[in-house]
């Protein structure tokens, strides 16, 4: 096992990246519910698989080579399920454009920024020393934030400009193409770790 495998900083900063995930994860899919947001279904659903990937991330540290490139195989996948469920949730909302309720999808989008900026700025150090495990946690991170940002975004628009799902429905369609982009990422990385491997 590599010394950056080995780092406890590492371990624990998965550990409190898994812990955030969770804790938001709960508030963010009870707003999405109440107001019918895609983009804010679509990242709460990508939160809560950041917290799946995490702890395997956790549990795969340990593992020979061979293992944890199967996991970052896994973990490509994984990243592509909020893809899917948004690209669903985003069909049911076109069949019944509702405009989401435009001060709580901002301020869920706030909070969440907080959280995910939290969690990516605990691992960058970290991205490209573990392979394909650490560049799903690194992947997971940025991705978050930056669809954070465009749920605060939205959530703007909504207000002051276009009264309309629209907005909603565009940034939810730009967080699931982020998740597909980073599973391909993670998929390279793996196949490069697995193919690197005795």
């Amino acid at each position: 096992m590599s010394d950056a495998l080995a780092d406890p900083s590492l371990r624990a900063a998965v550990r409190r990246v898994v812990a955030l995930n969770l804790g938001y994860f709960l508030v963010k899919v009870s707003v999405a519910a109440v107001i019918g947001s895609v983009a804010l279904f679509a990242d709460s659903i990508d939160v809560l698989e950041d917290a799946s990937v995490n702890l395997l991330i956790l549990l795969a540290l340990g593992w020979s080579a061979v293992w944890r490139a199967r996991v970052g195989l896994a973990l490509a996948a994984i990243l592509l399920v909020p893809a899917i469920a948004t690209l669903w949730t985003a069909w049911g909302k076109l069949l019944e454009p509702v405009a989401p309720a435009p001060v709580l999808l901002t301020l869920a989008g706030l909070g969440a920024l907080a959280v995910n900026l939290a969690c990516a700025l605990m691992l960058p150090r970290h991205r490209t020393e573990g392979g394909s495990l650490t560049r799903a946690a690194f992947l997971s991170a940025r991705n978050d934030a930056a669809a954070n940002l465009g749920m605060v975004l939205a959530g703007l628009v909504t207000a002051f400009i276009w009264r309309s799902a629209w907005p909603d429905v565009i940034v939810g369609l730009a967080i699931a193409a982020l998740n597909a982009d980073a599973a391909r990422e993670v998929w390279q990385a793996a196949r490069y770790e697995a193919r690197a491997s005795p």
